[in-house]
Parts: structure tokens; sequence; C-alpha cells
């Protein structure tokens, strides 16, 4: 993801409300987020589909190294050997 800035990307929502389609251009031109406040307090995030995907795929990705982490601490883990014992019997 690409990251804000500050003076470009934080708009308030009677701003964004009057330039819907241009900020939605924005978005998926410059690929960075765009904070609406309302009141002067951040409200809501605009991003671009493609780099909302991408976010969660590395989410994803964190959260099975995480299992993965806890799961050999508790000891549940499996020999390299074994895992290609395993895989070899499946061919």
């Amino acid at each position: 993801m690409y990251r804000i800035q500050l003076d470009k990307d934080i708009q308030p929502l009677s701003e964004f409300r009057s330039k819907v389609a241009f900020y939605f251009d924005k978005v998926k031109k410059t690929k960075r987020p765009l904070i609406i406040t309302q009141n002067g307090k951040s409200a809501a995030i605009l991003l671009d589909v493609s780099e909302y995907e991408s976010m969660i795929d590395k989410i994803e990705v964190l959260e099975e190294i995480k299992l993965a982490e806890a799961q050999i601490s508790n000891g549940l883990k499996i020999s390299h050997k074994d895992v290609k014992k395993k895989f070899a019997k499946r061919s």
C-alpha cells in the first residue's frame, strides 16, 4: 500500500461529497487511501480495490505465520524429513 500524503489524502466529508467522482479517480490513480473526516475527526477510509485485496492477502499470510509459530511453540511440529515422506506417498 502506498503511504498516505497527509497534505493531499485527508478530506472533509463535505468536500468529498461535492467531488466524489474526482476522489474515486484519484484513489484509483495514486493507489493511496483517502481519509475522510467528519467534524474534524477521521471517519472513514476510501481504498482502491486492488490495494484492499493486497492488504487482505498480506494479513492472511501474517495470520498463518502467527498460527504456525503458536503451533511450533506448543510442540505441534513435523520434521522436514517426515513432510517429504508424506508428500512422496501422495505421488
